[in-house]
């Protein structure tokens, strides 16, 4: 194992204007799993490629141990990588194909063979050893592009999306047994993914890309509960997190969708200074309550859709011209068209700069 220090990291591909990575630093302690999370084209695999040495920097470096690899080639790092693609030679058998690198690196037998028996045993695909790649289903192969990397006894593990082609259920069974296998190896991890499940389940932090640059990063936890900015809180999470303009009145009051209600005291002190703040509000489905029409401290809204999803009930609701998100339980009873009664739940309520769109604290 070994620790990934990231320093000022610039990248342009040639014919682009636009910055890949934008002066990147990231720091990975030994032994940590981090997942780079993001859309497409926000610098995520960028980033990887140029730790495993596929692509080098304009700017910036890179070491691993303690060790400047900015500029070296992939061998000379002591890295493995599983791809996207299971990358796995479809004229080998599973045991060639684990065995691969260990050949390449003149490996004695003996210890490549234990090697591969404990890779194949730890992702169980001792039964399969003698198969072909096309006898297997994609989560097989999957596996053993995995043991292939993790024979290698690399100080770093890096991952591009090793579960997106894989369907739904098959990607719910690999993920708990990934997550498993590393922390059993204790190796150092860098995990790319688009997939925000993915980032919260699997990592011990997330950092979060946007635009080339670290938008956030921090524990998964944090992040979703706490979002640095407007980006963040609507990329993280399933529904993500509503937003409603408001606006917080020199007299103290909240002003959401037609309706007031009082304001936080940091942001009270501030619109009395300003003689009014607009802001914008953000609150995630699941602390969004049903409660009786008319009580104090509620909001008046109209259900539109209703959503059945089995463990839950996802609404979505117009509050005064605009719409959000409601997760309730599946015992809840409501149709379209019926009026309800909103309830936030306050301590889980975050506010957001109208024209930075970078939260505001106390």
């Amino acid at each position: 194992m070994a620790d990934i220090s990231i320093k000022g990291l610039k990248k342009t591909y040639p014919g682009s204007t636009e910055l890949a990575t934008n002066n990147v630093s990231l720091d990975v302690a030994e032994g940590e799993f981090m997942v780079l999370l993001g859309p497409s084209g926000c610098g995520k695999t960028t980033l990887l490629r140029m730790v495993a040495g596929l692509d080098f920097p304009d700017e910036g470096s890179i070491s691993i141990g303690g060790r400047d690899v900015t500029y070296l080639p992939p061998q000379d790092r002591n890295l493995s990588m599983v791809f996207q693609s299971y990358a796995v030679f479809p004229h080998r058998k599973v045991r060639t194909n684990i065995a691969f690198g260990l050949v390449m690196k003149k490996v004695p037998r003996d210890e490549l063979e234990k090697k591969v028996a404990w890779a194949a045993d730890l992702l169980q695909l001792t039964p399969y050893l003698d198969r072909y790649p096309a006898q297997l289903s994609g989560g097989q192969r999957q596996r053993v592009a995995v043991a292939r990397a993790i024979v290698m006894d690399a100080d770093v593990l890096l991952m591009d999306e090793p579960l997106s082609n894989l369907d739904a259920l098959l990607r719910l069974d690999f993920r708990a047994e990934l997550k498993k296998i590393v922390q059993q190896l204790g190796s150092t991890t860098l995990y790319v993914t688009h997939d925000q499940v993915e980032a919260m389940s699997l990592s011990d932090r997330v950092a979060v890309m946007k635009k080339g640059q670290i938008a956030q990063l921090g524990h998964p936890i944090t992040v979703y509960e706490e979002p640095a900015d407007r980006f963040v809180g609507g990329f993280i999470g399933s529904p993500p997190m509503n937003f409603l303009e408001g606006r917080v009145t020199q007299q103290g009051a909240l002003e959401v969708a037609g309706q007031s209600t009082k304001a936080p005291e940091f942001l009270a002190h501030s619109a009395a200074r300003s003689g009014g703040l607009p802001v914008m509000v953000g609150i995630r489905a699941e602390n969004i309550y049903l409660e009786d029409r008319g009580t104090p401290g509620t909001l008046d809204a109209t259900v539109e859709v209703v959503e059945p999803l089995g463990h839950a009930t996802l609404l979505t609701v117009d509050l005064g011209g605009q719409t959000i998100k409601v997760q309730v339980a599946s015992t809840v009873r409501v149709s379209p068209g019926e009026k309800v009664g909103l309830r936030f739940d306050q301590s889980a309520i975050r506010f957001f700069d109208t024209e930075t769109q970078l939260g505001l604290t106390a």
